[in-house]
Formats: structure tokens, sequence, C-alpha cells
């Protein structure tokens, strides 16, 4: 969790029960995610997230050996909880590495909460007991939608250079933006067009993450609520430097926990 990033933030205004599982799931995240970048080798790649798939079964039989699945197999309530989100999560991230495109636009939500939503709420869950675990599960899977969608607008570029396709096909070709398009830069009005809708779903699926939650438990899950903030803050905004965009992110996620109490 480099600081500064919107996860550090939520890690840091988390409440206490929080931040341990918080740190582990992020720690595995952060693993995953880098096999994922265009610029680690493919067979590197692919190879690595076999044994990461393999190292998630043992974790959920109590043999792991990466010192991250030991660490979150030593947590309190690992005993009480499922692993599987995990396994299902790398899975994801495999056939997205694939270059395998999302078919339809129906099949984000699947995807994301795959890649993102299981394994937040089982942070949650390995937190301490969930009270309401629809509540909980509708929460994630939108912030998991909202962050897949933002990555995909930041990166879509980089990805189409190495052959794959965030978006789904379905929704290029009544758009009708082609490959081409996906590599130009600036991008040309139809797909400038696209990405402008895309940006008010992920707003929307960020907006509705937090209205997920009831009032009674958000102190409890104000790290989801900090993420939620932080992603609808940043679709939109403009380039600041460093400093300045820390230091407003920082106030906000600082609020935003504040509001929760």
């Amino acid at each position: 969790m480099p600081p500064g990033t919107a996860r550090y933030w939520s890690w840091l205004f988390a409440a206490a029960e929080a931040r341990a599982p918080l740190l582990g799931i992020y720690a595995l995240g952060a693993e995953w995610q880098a096999l994922m970048d265009p610029a680690t080798e493919l067979s590197v790649a692919h190879l690595k997230l076999a044994w990461w798939q393999e190292e998630m079964h043992r974790l959920k039989h109590g043999s792991a050996v990466h010192p991250i699945s030991v660490y979150l197999a030593a947590l309190p309530r690992a005993a009480t909880v499922d692993f599987t989100p995990l396994s299902a999560a790398v899975t994801a991230a495999a056939a997205q590495l694939s270059g395998a495109p999302l078919e339809r636009g129906s099949d984000l939500e699947p995807q994301s909460r795959a890649l993102w939503g299981g394994p937040m709420a089982l942070a949650s869950q390995l937190a301490g007991e969930v009270r309401d675990e629809t509540d909980l599960r509708n929460c994630t899977s939108a912030l998991a939608a909202a962050d897949y969608l933002s990555k995909s607008i930041r990166d879509y570029r980089r990805e189409a250079r190495a052959g794959r396709v965030p978006f789904a096909i379905d929704e290029l070709l009544a758009a009708g933006v082609d490959n081409d398009d996906l590599a130009t830069d600036p991008p040309p009005p139809r797909l400038q067009s696209y990405l402008d809708g895309l940006r008010k779903r992920a707003a929307l699926y960020f907006e509705t993450s937090a209205k997920m939650l009831p009032r009674a438990q958000r102190a409890r899950y104000r790290h989801l609520l900090v993420l939620a903030a932080l992603g609808q803050a940043h679709l939109n905004s403009r380039a600041l430097a460093p400093g300045r965009r820390r230091l407003k992110d920082m106030l906000l996620a600082w609020t935003t926990a504040r509001r929760a109490h």
C-alpha cells in the first residue's frame, strides 16, 4: 500500500479490527495486480498465477506457505471464514490475463465481483462477525464494479497495446469503437463519448456502494466508504501536484470516516 493511495487511506482510517485483515487482502491484491500489469511478461504471469491458485487451495486447507497467506491464516477469525473468494479472484485474474474480453456488459459485475468484491467482503468477515451479509455483499460488489471501470478507463490504452480489451465487446460494437480507436491518443469522439458514459456508470456504482451500508454498520465498514468517496472523487478530477493530491485525499478520507460514526 504505497502511502497516498486510496487503499492506504482506507486502511489508515479503518476500524481497528479491520486493519489487520485489510493489510493481508490488500497485499494479495497488490501481488496479483502486478502480475496482470501489461509490463509483466505473459508466461511468467501465468506461471505465478497458477502457483497462487495452488497457494489459495493450501490456505483454505490450513497449509499455506507464502508469508501473506500465513499472515491471513494466523488472524483470529481465520478458522471461521471460507477463503474460496480468494481462489475465485486468482481464476478471474488469469482469465483477464489471457486476453479473453467481456462479451457482454452484463458480464462486468460477475467478473469484477470475483476479482475484487469477494476478497473485500472476506476482509470484513475476517474483521469480525458480519451482521448482514447481503448488505456487505451488495456494497463490495458495487465497489468492485466501480473500481474495475475506473481502472479500465485509466489504463485501457496500455491494455489495448498489450492485446487486451477491458471493455465489453457488445458495448464497443454498439458505440462504433474498433481496436484501432483503443490505441489512439487522444481518443476519437466516438470512443470519448463511450468513456464519458463509463465514468457516469462508475460514479453511480461508487454512490450505490456507499448507500448499500445501513447507518448502523457504517462505522464498522468505514474503509469501504473511504474507498467509494476517493474513487468517485478521482473519476473526473484534474491533475494535481502529488503533494496537493495527497492532502485533498487525506482530508476526504478523514471526513468520510468521521461521518461514518
